[in-house]
């Protein structure tokens, strides 16, 4: 601060005044100036957290376009994906936690922004109350006792650690002291692991945390251990092989039924299963069939039966469909042409064509394979509007929009066939496409058959996964107990069914000697109608 000598006071108040106007200005420059350098540092604070945020972003931006258009060597699977979408998404929360600690406001939005867009709890879920009260409610001003006028209340999503307990079952024995001899006793209740420690309800624990969640039973068996519980692999393997033996004819009784539908889709994939004798692993197969009656409104529930075969020759297709009559929606693979033809009409898959075509189109400066895609993706659009109508419906629609796009792609197709090189990769899927032409365009004639075989390609992600966590099978009946297990689990998913409480139920009143007269009351989707229905009733 500069100031003029002779602009001075004389007198000795005028100084004191004068000096505390110039440390008054001082304090007021250097808060200043401190506000302002703090201002900078948050906004560089800012800067650098969306600069690090923008930075992973980019790197997930590289994941996914890696995953989707990298060679078939880099490609990400998409559960690879899946956890760096996890890794990304807890750093952004982690950043904005510290941002929300040193910023109260922004903090404070944020936590409104959630509040707001939380949703609600289930209404099924029990509830805990817990009141959080004044430590003193007397008035402040004249101590008189409050009342309370309202109150504020939020919920937020506890957890109960999952806990064992040991279930102590007594049988008290009575005996007539007038009548000697005479002792009365209830029988001891049927146990699927008879002389056993476990329950069904146990059992059923890890059935579904195997072939549902994914967890081998060597990890079960450790997660187990920490809390003091000491069981083994071997032990836990017996369990499951008991259930599948319980659970065989079930299995059975669901496949018979789906082998009644009029339209099935059906799909292999392989798994490799250990194979002693070599001292390494096999490549088996397990075959699926699925039932999905929604996208045609139709009244059958959905349903999936998986079956192991121990190669992916035609026989084992023959064997999977023996004397079934109806729609078999499948990929083009050889092994289902060969099926009777005067039994089942073959209807291909739209999304196989158009896999064919993305490869090639994806290495960019392919304008043919680029027009295909998009005229594919019309008849995919046409399917959007008429997805839940009926058949006849759709059957309309069909004919109406979706023939003419199929007699234009047909011709365009051929044509261009006649332009390419006859060894070409672009000849080759061409091909395959006019040579499965009956089976792609069968949808035309029947509103009951969709584009794709989606839903059964989807029922073989569990399948996949549990592979990837098990690496192999360890015995061909393994893997058929493995089909029979991830059926009905597969299948309770698919009926919006919780697998834990169905398998503890169905274990239980099979031990019990269930009539098989009445075993379709056990399936799935019996479960699924009676739980709709117990809430029908009590709404």
């Amino acid at each position: 601060m500069s100031f003029d000598a002779d602009s001075l006071p004389d007198d000795l108040e005028g100084l004191r005044a004068f000096a505390l106007k110039a440390c008054t200005d001082r304090d007021a420059a250097l808060a200043a100036r401190d506000r302002e350098l703090a201002e900078k540092l948050r906004l560089a604070a800012e800067r650098d957290r969306v600069q690090t945020q923008n930075d992973r972003l980019r790197h997930l931006l590289k994941q996914l376009q890696r995953a989707q258009f990298g060679r078939s060597s880099e490609r990400l699977d998409l559960d690879q994906l899946q956890l760096g979408l996890e890794d990304i998404e807890q750093a952004i929360a982690k950043s904005e936690a510290e941002v929300d600690k040193i910023d109260k406001p922004a903090g404070a939005a944020r936590a409104e922004k959630r509040r707001a867009n939380r949703g609600s709890l289930p209404a099924h879920l029990p509830r805990v109350h817990v009141t959080v009260a004044p430590e003193d409610t007397n008035c402040p001003c004249c101590r008189h006792p409050m009342h309370a006028i309202g109150e504020e209340t939020s919920q937020r999503l506890d957890v109960i650690p999952a806990q064992h307990q040991v279930i102590v079952t007594h049988r008290p024995k009575y005996a007539c002291r007038a009548c000697e001899g005479t002792v009365v006793q209830a029988p001891a209740p049927a146990h699927l692991i008879e002389g056993g420690i476990p329950t069904e309800a146990m059992v059923a624990h890890v059935l579904v945390s195997k072939y549902a969640w994914h967890l081998p039973l060597y990890r079960q068996a450790q997660i187990m251990l920490t809390q003091g519980i000491a069981i083994d692999r071997g032990t836990f393997a017996g369990w499951v092989g008991y259930a599948a033996c319980e659970l065989t004819p079930l299995y059975t009784r669901m496949r018979e039924i789906l082998l009644a539908s009029a339209k099935l889709a059906v799909d292999e994939t392989p798994v490799p299963v250990l194979d002693p004798g070599r001292g390494k692993t096999k490549t088996g197969y397990f075959w699926a069939i699925a039932r999905d009656e929604r996208p045609w409104a139709g009244n059958d529930p959905p349903a999936v039966v998986y079956t192991y075969a121990p190669s992916r020759s035609a026989e084992h297709a023959q064997a999977l469909l023996a004397n079934y009559h109806g729609i078999v929606q499948c990929d083009g693979y050889v092994a289902y042409k060969k099926l009777n033809e005067n039994r089942i009409a073959l209807a291909f898959c739209w999304a196989h064509l158009r896999r064919k075509f993305y490869d090639i189109a994806k290495g960019g400066d392919a304008p043919v394979a680029t027009e295909a895609l998009a005229r594919i993706a019309a008849l995919y659009q046409i399917e959007t509007t008429i997805r839940g109508q009926a058949p006849e419906i759709r059957r309309a629609v069909r004919r109406q929009q979706s023939e003419p796009l199929i007699r234009d792609l047909k011709g365009w197709l051929e044509a261009r066939l006649r332009e390419a090189s006859a060894k070409s990769i672009l000849a080759k899927t061409i091909r395959y496409g006019l040579s499965h032409w009956d089976g792609l365009t069968r949808f035309l004639d029947d509103g009951r058959i969709e584009l794709d075989t989606n839903i059964v390609e989807r029922s073989m992600r569990p399948v996949a996964l549990n592979r990837k966590n098990a690496l192999f099978a360890g015995h061909d009946e393994g893997a058929q107990n493995w089909a029979v297990i991830a059926s009905l689990i597969e299948t309770c998913k698919l009926n919006a069914i919780d697998p834990q409480a169905y398998l503890t139920d169905v274990l239980t009143k099979l031990v019990n000697l269930w009539p098989q007269a009445r075993i379709d009351e056990l399936m799935p989707w019996a479960t699924a109608a009676a739980r709709d229905a117990e809430q029908r009733k009590a709404a």
